[in-house]
């Protein structure tokens, strides 16, 4: 009489481990592509780039036509302007991303 009682109580705890184990699953991963510390990160990797090539442009041409602190001074503020334009256009592509993926979740719930 013991062996029937004994195989229900085994497939009971069965049961409950294979529940137990379902619980402790991890659920499914939301890729993200990139975290806000990586897009910060990013952002100030373009302004530094650009100012940088900016400045690298204008001593170089200052050296050639003997003009020293203008093509410098001149350079490293387009420099400027265009890691700011770059800045802007990768915080414009994050937005949008954002903005699609807000419209998809509204559109499943």
């Amino acid at each position: 009489m013991a062996e029937p009682d004994q195989k229900e109580r085994m497939a009971q705890l069965e049961e409950r481990l294979a529940v137990a184990r379902k619980a402790q699953e991890p659920g499914p991963r939301k890729d993200e592509h990139y975290s806000q510390a990586n897009i910060a990160w990013r952002m100030v990797t373009e302004l530094v780039a650009g100012l940088g090539i900016g400045a690298v442009l204008g001593y170089g041409l200052d050296i050639l036509a003997g003009t020293l602190p203008w093509g410098l001074i001149v350079f490293t503020f387009i420099g400027f302007a265009a890691g700011i334009k770059t800045m802007l256009r990768t915080a414009q592509e994050v937005q949008a991303k954002q903005m699609a993926e807000q419209a998809e979740r509204d559109k499943e719930g």
